[in-house]
């Protein structure tokens, strides 16, 4: 499945959405396409090609409050985990609550860290400290977070319009 880069009229980068959601903007008239894959899509009376980078025609404002999300935890810590410091990949990744929710700890920013399967295991219903498990850092609410990492960068057309932090 092909992504879609998704910007600002601005050009600041918004969002990652699917091919099908570009073309249908497009059509729409919100969006001018910026740059494009190879592949086209072809209809019975019409041939696109398939965007890679789309820029809003009218600026949209965004939220500056960075959401709380599985996701963005992840990001926010790196993809990796919090106590080894592997990175395993997105299916072996896992949340762990620092003061335990039995421990009256809260699924919060400042509660919450990336973990990797076999220390979420180890660590079970303690505290690091209990568990003899380090943090390299307090875990913190982000200021602000790219709507889309290099790292994350479907296509090599999307460098040039992530920031490199």
């Amino acid at each position: 499945m092909a992504a879609t880069l998704l910007l600002n009229a601005t050009f600041e980068p918004m969002k990652v959405i699917s091919w099908q959601r570009a073309v249908t903007l497009v059509f729409l008239g919100k969006v001018d396409v910026v740059e494009a894959y190879e592949d086209e899509i072809r209809g019975v009376s019409a041939s696109v090609p398939m965007p890679s980078v789309v820029r809003l025609r009218r600026y949209a404002r965004q939220e500056r409050r960075v959401k709380f999300s599985r996701t963005n935890v992840y990001r926010r810590d790196g993809f990796s985990c919090q106590y080894c410091a592997a990175q395993p990949g997105v299916t072996e990744l896992t949340l762990d609550h620092v003061v335990p929710r039995a421990h009256g700890g809260r699924t919060e920013w400042t509660n919450i860290v990336t973990c990797c399967v076999p220390c979420n295991a180890r660590k079970a219903d303690r505290t690091p400290e209990q568990a003899r498990m380090a943090l390299p850092r307090r875990p913190a609410r982000p200021a602000h977070m790219p709507a889309v990492s290099p790292s994350e960068a479907a296509h090599e057309s999307w460098h040039g319009y992530l920031c490199v932090a």
